[in-house]
């Protein structure tokens, strides 16, 4: 069984720009950047991943290959053979699309052909904490390189942003969120998020977009990650599913919002309205509700409980209510089993989820993928932690874009709604760095 070499040393700079400083170094072919409550992994290469599709599950140890039929439970199949992989305290780092919900319905056939979850177990992992850095990695060379690379200067360079137009151009938006509402009139539906996609037109420094965008945004975790040919950088609202080696869980809903940065007088007029208004309390309501019963499922009977509800949570460019379900992981359950219980998040689903999907595959043209899914890191002690793919940029077949929802009920008005995706959207907009193009050399 391999085993990582690891090695510790003082902390150089800050954690965010020493982690993007290493995903631009060229180590790695492929990288993960997770960034919570202050510190933040950074999980290099790929000695084995797990890749889940409609197809199967395909996994990889070093050089060996195998694929399974996809059962009743893929995410147990996922931690099988994670477990499987020939080295012990592992770390997995990945992402798991919003369609992987699907594999779990009676309709399979709406998860699509695109890979639905990809994880892997890096080479190398650096957590960078405010108290120092620990390096880890199954090779001695790569080892001392990254310790090099760490204790070179930071030298944060100027950044030049192309602010992003997030209006809708094409007009549709209020068009579907007027479908949703009378699809909410009509049917058990009571609520649905509705997103759209506002398109990118030049190439990105995600790198750069992250130490930029991450200094302007207050987020519950931030993520940086290229990976099988997608890369997303994000500043996550709230998380998905939180579970510790010691088995307590938690869940941090967020639904109701307002915009805020517009001063101290005008944030504070839109956080009292935030909390007054009917339609923002009920929608946030319904989804902790909800939220309590998927907990309830893989929860000890009595350790369910609401914390912090109907709090107001600054997030970037937005405030949102936010509360936190907490509870204690039930006998025989798993990290698994509480991501397969609340994913997707409802407050990027619906209520109920089911005609929620059906809703969103039919209103929404495109498949949402990674947005909207998570971005997570699991370890073998048992311990996940899984961050909602919200206020993000994608890149993947040569297109970059970002995209936003709303949550929609009954008393709902569409062009509040079409206003509520571009507050979310201004997290990110203003923050897009371009690509740096690099002169051609002159021949003689």
């Amino acid at each position: 069984m391999l085993r990582y070499r690891s090695a510790e040393t003082e902390l150089p700079g800050d954690p965010v720009q020493l982690a993007a400083q290493l995903a631009e170094s060229a180590l790695f072919d492929q990288y993960v950047v997770y960034e919570r409550e202050g510190d933040c992994w950074f999980a290099g290469g790929a000695l084995g991943e797990v890749v889940v599709g409609r197809s199967g599950v395909r996994s990889r140890w070093l050089t060996e290959e195998s694929t399974a039929p996809l059962g009743p439970h893929p995410l147990r199949q996922v931690q099988e053979k994670l477990d499987e992989m020939g080295i012990g305290a592992w770390n997995a780092y990945g992402w798991t699309a919003f369609e992987f919900s699907h594999l779990y319905t009676d309709r399979p056939d709406r998860a699509g052909d695109e890979d639905l979850l990809h994880l892997v177990i890096p080479h190398t992992e650096v957590r960078l904490r405010q108290n120092g850095v620990v390096v880890r990695s199954v090779d001695e060379g790569m080892l001392d390189a990254v310790l090099l690379h760490l204790a070179e200067p930071v030298a944060p360079r100027p950044v030049d942003p192309r602010p992003i137009d997030v209006e809708d151009s094409a007009g549709r938006y209020p068009e579907l969120v007027a479908r949703a509402i009378e699809e909410i009139r009509t049917t058990e539906l009571q609520k649905v998020i509705i997103s759209r996609s506002v398109e990118v037109p030049f190439p990105v420094d995600f790198a750069a977009t992250f130490v930029h965008g991450r200094s302007r945004n207050t987020p519950a975790r931030s993520f940086l990650l290229d990976l099988g040919g997608r890369r997303v950088v994000g500043f996550s609202p709230e998380t998905v599913a939180e579970v510790d080696a010691a088995g307590e869980v938690v869940t941090q809903p967020l639904a109701g919002t307002r915009a805020r940065g517009l001063g101290d007088v005008e944030d504070a007029r839109l956080r009292a309205e935030l909390l007054a208004d009917p339609k923002e309390i009920s929608e946030h309501v319904l989804s902790v509700k909800l939220a309590e019963e998927e907990m309830a499922t893989v929860c000890r009977p009595g350790t369910v409980s609401v914390r912090d509800l109907l709090s107001v949570r600054q997030r970037g460019s937005v405030q949102h209510l936010g509360s936190s379900v907490h509870g204690v992981l039930g006998e025989g359950a798993t990290a698994w089993d509480v991501l397969r219980a609340v994913f997707p998040a409802v407050t990027a689903s619906g209520i109920p989820k089911a005609p929620a999907y059906d809703c969103i595959s039919r209103l929404e043209t495109e498949p949402r993928g990674i947005y909207s899914g998570a971005v997570l890191m699991a370890g073998s002690d048992g311990a996940l932690d899984a961050a909602l793919v919200l206020r993000s940029l994608f890149e993947e077949s040569g297109r970059t874009w970002l995209r936003a929802g709303a949550g929609i009920l009954a008393g709902s008005t569409p062009e509040r709604e079409l206003e509520e995706t571009c507050e979310k959207l201004r997290s990110v907009a203003p923050y897009v760095v371009p690509a740096r193009v690099v002169a051609p050399s002159l021949g003689r």
